[in-house]
């Protein structure tokens, strides 16, 4: 099965073998399947992050919270069809997710990013 590690932000942890690893911007660090890569929602937070530098010591930071990220790869596992996938990729580009973000490094406050 499909193995997601949500330990808290480590850099001990070795990678196993056919999978990689990304940190949510809580700092919970997501061990997850390289065919996951293919998947066009996680391609929209890769870009996302690659778009505004989301990188801390080699490690690739989402811009979103453990929550959505546990939330994304749930759906994942459930193989939705491409009409849900591309509604959640459409709401992630919309800014919803980013914005958060950014709000929380700017005020430095604990704020919910990305929360449904």
């Amino acid at each position: 099965g499909d193995v997601v590690d949500t330990t808290s932000c480590s850099t001990s942890s070795a990678v196993k073998k056919g999978h990689f690893v990304v940190y949510s911007a809580d700092e919970k660090r997501f061990l997850l399947p390289l065919e996951y890569l293919k998947n066009k929602i996680v391609m929209e937070l890769f870009d996302l992050a690659e778009e505004f530098g989301l990188s801390s010591n080699g490690a690739l930071i989402l811009p979103c919270d453990a929550t959505f990220m546990e939330y994304v790869i749930a759906l994942i596992k459930r193989k939705p069809s491409k009409a849900v996938e591309q509604a959640l990729v459409l709401s992630i580009a919309s800014d919803h997710c980013i914005s958060s973000y950014l709000y929380q490094q700017e005020t430095s406050q604990q704020l919910p990013i990305c929360s449904f």
